[in-house]
């Protein structure tokens, strides 16, 4: 039986514990309606010129527009977009550091030997903010006009063709190893330091005959510079309709979409992912985001970080799976 005294310290320890709750909530409460408090930087994982960095030029100014702070694109290539990341999970957790992921998150964990950082682990989702198909391109000497034309070509020239990416690990590597794994076919790998500027200058100048590539290549496939045989997905893009899908051309089991989503640095409060959640969820219905966005390539995506991080380990699993499958060495 509790004394007078007892139940008097009960009563105390359950006050000051509300207490304690109640200033906390206050506290991050208050934190997140000063949020901002200087400019946000947003780390791009890849260098000028390519997707992540046209997509991500157009987040920021939405962002900044409706945080009424500028978002400071801040390019940062290297290790196929890992270099990136992980710069982004060792920033400061205040929210003013965020970064432009993409299926680097997933295919990273099972491509590197030597990791100092956990995508799933130092990383926190905010919202996946877009999806858009990748294409299989090929430079216009190559006597190919389509995906089978090219299967063909590639087996009675073995190693005799280049192709380009953006980085060992990188979705475009990715992509093109699946290639090489579906159709039996033997290719050479020539890694840059990104895809829409440094590969597809390559694939321009003629360093390399092929690379696979999303939306960053529309202008060089409408200027003709370079030639779209397929589409890596279930269905046509609607910027390009004439260019069938690769299940259309003939070649089974090919799907890779493109994908790209705002994280923060583990730890981040998680007021302040809400914070970035909603303002986002609330810039993607607007229609000159769908315009601007869908004109560059990219369809507007809004989840809640629960449902992003979810889609992470998804995507994580099934990469897992392909990398063991296709065989693709991991790097050091």
């Amino acid at each position: 039986m509790r004394t007078g005294a007892g139940r008097e310290i009960a009563s105390w320890t359950l006050q000051s514990l509300s207490a304690i709750f109640l200033v906390a909530a206050i506290s991050a409460g208050a934190e997140a309606q000063s949020y901002p408090a200087r400019p946000i930087r947003l780390i791009l994982p890849f260098p000028p010129g390519g997707a992540t960095d046209i997509l991500g030029r157009i987040v920021g100014q939405k962002l900044s527009e409706a945080l009424g702070q500028p978002v400071v694109a801040d390019n940062r290539p290297g290790a196929g977009g890992y270099l990136g990341l992980e710069l982004a999970a060792k920033a400061q957790p205040d929210g003013h550091t965020i970064v432009l992921g993409s299926l680097v998150l997933a295919s990273g964990p099972s491509l590197y030997r030597k990791t100092r950082f956990d995508p799933l682990r130092d990383l926190a989702p905010i919202s996946q903010i877009s999806r858009s198909p990748n294409l299989v391109l090929v430079h216009p000497s190559l006597p190919v006009k389509t995906l089978t034309e090219l299967v063909e070509y590639a087996r009675a020239h073995p190693g005799k063709l280049n192709y380009g990416s953006s980085g060992v690990g990188s979705p475009l590597h990715l992509a093109a190893e699946l290639l090489k794994a579906v159709t039996r076919i033997h290719i050479v790998h020539v890694p840059y330091k990104g895809g829409g500027g440094p590969a597809m200058t390559g694939l321009l100048g003629g360093e390399v005959q092929m690379m696979v590539l999303g939306a960053a290549a529309l202008p060089q496939i409408q200027a003709g510079r370079v030639r779209a045989l397929a589409v890596l997905g279930d269905e046509r893009w609607q910027m390009l309709p004439e260019v069938p899908t690769a299940k259309e051309a003939g070649v089974e089991n090919l799907a890779v979409p493109s994908w790209h989503g705002l994280l923060a640095p583990a730890g981040t409060p998680r007021e302040l992912v809400r914070r970035l959640n909603r303002e986002w969820a609330k810039i993607a219905s607007q229609e000159d985001t769908r315009e601007r966005m869908q004109k560059a390539g990219f369809e507007p995506v809004a989840v809640t970080a629960e449902q992003f991080a979810k889609f992470i380990k998804a995507e994580t699993a099934r990469w897992a799976a392909v990398i063991r499958e296709a065989m693709i060495p991991p790097a050091d």
